[in-house]
């Protein structure tokens, strides 16, 4: 096997396809980049067929630190369980590569994407599904490819579309849009933007399809390459599941009770129904032939009722349910649900129910985000919970598993546009949204009681935003679109296109297609219907929630935003933070200062506003001319140190205390007595002196007032000559500056004598 690598540019972007030196013990292996940033991706096709009745396929995404020259955090210093980032890239190589096997594929298929370089200029996720494409044609496995994938953002000011942006050009589009499929057949769709229109979310997925057909042909070009130096690939043979005539005509007999069965609007009545019906077309097999046959008849007996539902719909354009095709399920709305919480909300559309829970905090309790991606972290976190309970079934709960990873952060991009800026809204937002009960579009029923539980703790969210899944039924060759569908015809029906968005544009968008024959034209038709579905739920959600709560709840914390000084910022802190955990622990105020001089604090009660005066107090700069009632900390021979405010001191000199000449100051000031001062100088180094206000009269024996001031001192009343005593915090006399070298400033009667003073500027 021959290293074969080409490299080749595509609108703007430079990419490279390689493969023969890593990984050759892999069924395939592909080595991709754009830019500098690399992933290996392998694919391995077990040689046993697995007797299952579904197709086993398993996606990894690894993210290795060493991709961005980090060391894993952890006592381990290795990588752990894959981060959300992680999952949804592995779901995003799944969902287009599982429709392409054909049917009755049977053996397990294990692709893995390794991270390699993270350049932090071009994103990875989307360049793994052609290097998962490209490793499993050089593998010979059966697949319809080749696939690609590709990321749509759209210059605002140029209104362009770009191809598998930068991260820096992500930043300045309003559109993030990533599909996939191959150059006729669009499988996958994932979408968020702000407030776009239907006419262009259109004309991007358009675009975007032409964009996979380019990066198709690409990998047709390496192929072309590769088998010219290595020889033709060798397409391996799988065994796929033969249809047993006599097991689908002995089920498809029980047609029309199965149809009889579907017609109930009740999830767990029809399940019923179903199972009974199944169990009975079971037992008229002997148990030789259930044994022969173990496979064949759970097949065949799912494709029953596949075909029921289908031609039920297409057949009498009557669902299940008995609702028409654009008919939406009963809606219910609660807000303000839960007590105490900082906001809740209760949606529920049919026999989908979802609580959603909403929790405020500081901005440094946001997500922190350990990734190989140029993202710290982020403020609004949107979780999504679908326990067993949910459709009545036992099971084990634990950590999240990929959907509600992939649910989760749908109903967080359908959201994140319409949140208030970090400015406007200082805080950190959770959204928990637990499924109480499902039977479809449970994601959607997520964003809408998330949006009523952002409304009902007072988050002033832009617009509210609803939320709708769509289906799809080709069948004998009629083609129906529905609104609002539930579980049984999104497992059984072609499309599951789930749509946000408020009442000017969407601001979501996911779609997985089993459907070969969609078309733009039908893709209109789902936008157009879900746009008036979602006008009719919104509607329903403003008629219990109107609007935001004018503010948030009491239970809530209030946050506050200041702006302190750069070179403040240290005397906030304090000596080991010591002077901000005082604040916190006297307040029970939270205090988070940013490295731009912002403070954001937050609270109960009246602690903001405690917390808020403290850092005043210690950041305020006196002006020349304040009055303030100060306590004297500090006595010294020439004055006395006055506390203005917080750390803040300044000098009441000894010539000040007083009217009238006072020897010590002893005699009219003591440490702890209150004064009332002004300020009447701050020298450039930021020394204050003051002057006493409602002075005392000088005690008995003092010389009158003005006497002595301006003359010379005897040396013997000069206090500290020799040491130049400044007090503890380096105060000097008033109007007395700092001997610089040669230069003293002169007072009248300073020069002792008369003596002239020197001058080193004039000549000798």
């Amino acid at each position: 096997m021959t290293l074969v690598s080409k490299t080749f540019d595509l609108y703007g972007k430079t990419y490279t396809l390689e493969s023969g030196e890593l990984a050759k013990q892999a069924t395939g292996s592909a080595l991709v980049k754009q830019g500098d940033t690399t992933a290996n991706v392998t694919v391995v096709v077990s040689k046993e067929r697995k007797n299952y009745d579904f197709f086993p396929l398993t996606v990894d995404f690894i993210e290795k630190m060493y991709a961005v020259g980090r060391i894993p955090g952890g006592y381990l210093k290795r990588e752990g369980r894959p981060s959300d980032k992680a999952t949804l890239t592995a779901r995003m190589i799944d969902r287009p590569i599982r429709p392409s096997f054909p049917d009755g594929f049977r053996n397990e298929v294990h692709v893995v994407a390794t991270s390699l370089v993270a350049d932090q200029v071009n994103p990875i996720d989307v360049i793994c599904t052609m290097g998962a494409s490209l490793a499993m044609t050089l593998g010979g496995v059966p697949f319809e490819g080749p696939l690609a994938c590709v990321r749509i953002a759209r210059n605002t000011e140029t209104g362009e579309f770009i191809v598998n942006p930068t991260y820096e050009e992500r930043e300045s589009s309003d559109l993030d849009l990533e599909l996939a499929g191959t150059r006729d057949f669009i499988s996958m769709v994932e979408a968020g933007a702000d407030e776009i229109s239907e006419e262009d979310m259109l004309a991007a997925m358009r675009f975007g399809q032409e964009a996979i057909g380019a990066f198709c042909d690409a990998q047709l070009a390496f192929v072309e390459e590769w088998e010219r130096v290595n020889g033709p690939i060798v397409k391996r043979d799988y065994p796929l599941d033969q249809p047993v005539e006599e097991v689908h005509d002995r089920v498809f007999a029980h047609y029309d009770e199965m149809a009889a069965a579907l017609r109930d609007a009740d999830k767990l009545a029809r399940q019923d129904k179903v199972a009974e019906l199944k169990e009975a077309i079971r037992a008229e097999f002997s148990e030789e032939e259930q044994l022969a046959w173990e496979r064949e008849i759970p097949v065949n007996l799912k494709k029953l009722e596949k075909a029921a539902m289908r031609r039920m719909v297409v057949e009498t354009g009557e669902r299940v349910d008995g609702r028409a095709a654009d008919e939406i399920r009963p809606i219910m709305v609660k807000g303000n649900y839960l007590p105490l919480v900082h906001g809740s909300g209760l949606f529920q559309r049919g026999q989908t129910q979802v609580l959603s829970v909403l929790s405020l905090g500081m901005l440094n309790e946001g997500q922190r985000l350990d990734t190989i991606e140029p993202v710290e972290g982020k403020r609004y976190m949107h979780q999504y919970n679908f326990p067993p309970y949910c459709t009545g079934e036992v099971g084990r709960m634990g950590a999240p598993k990929r959907r509600e990873i992939g649910h989760g952060n749908l109903a967080e991009r359908a959201l994140l546009p319409m949140l208030p800026s970090e400015e406007e809204f200082p805080y950190a937002i959770r959204v928990v949204s637990e499924v109480m009960e499902s039977n479809g579009s449970s994601s959607m029923a997520s964003t809408c009681a998330s949006c009523l539980a952002l409304m009902d703790g007072g988050v002033p969210i832009k617009r509210p935003v609803s939320g709708i899944a769509m289906g799809l039924i080709q069948e004998e060759g009629k083609t129906v679109v529905l609104s609002d569908i539930q579980g049984l015809e999104d497992f059984l029906g072609d499309m599951d296109f789930k749509v946000t968005g408020t009442e000017r544009g969407i601001t979501a968008l996911q779609m997985d297609n089993k459907a070969t024959g969609l078309t733009f034209d039908i893709l209109r038709r789902a936008l157009e219907q879900a746009r008036d579905g979602r006008a009719f739920i919104l509607d329903k959600m403003l008629e219990v929630v109107p609007e935001p709560r004018p503010e948030t709840r009491p239970t809530a914390p209030r946050i506050s935003t200041i702006s302190v000084p750069v070179d403040k910022i240290r005397e906030v802190i304090g000596k080991g933070g010591e002077t901000i955990r005082g604040i916190q622990d006297e307040t029970g105020a939270s205090v988070d200062i940013q490295e731009d001089g912002t403070v954001f604090v937050g609270g109960v009660g009246d602690s903001v506003e405690q917390a808020i005066e403290r850092i005043n107090l210690i950041v305020k700069e006196p002006e020349v001319g304040e009055e303030y009632t100060g306590r004297v900390v500090t006595v010294q021979s020439f004055g006395a140190f006055v506390r203005l405010f917080g750390t803040k001191d300044g000098l009441l000199h000894i010539s000040r205390v007083a009217e009238g000449r006072v020897e010590r100051v002893e005699d009219v000031l003591n440490v702890g007595d209150e004064v009332k001062v002004k300020v009447i100088e701050i020298d450039d180094r930021g020394k204050i002196s003051l002057d006493r206000l409602d002075k005392p009269a000088a005690p008995a024996g003092a010389a009158p007032a003005g006497e002595g001031r301006g003359e010379r001192r005897e040396r013997s009343d000069r206090p500290g000559r020799g040491a130049r005593d400044t007090g503890s915090r380096g105060f000097e006399r008033p109007n007395r500056e700092r001997r610089e070298r040669g230069d003293r400033p002169r007072r009248p009667g300073d020069n002792g004598g008369g003596r002239a003073p020197r001058r080193h500027h004039e000549a000798e």
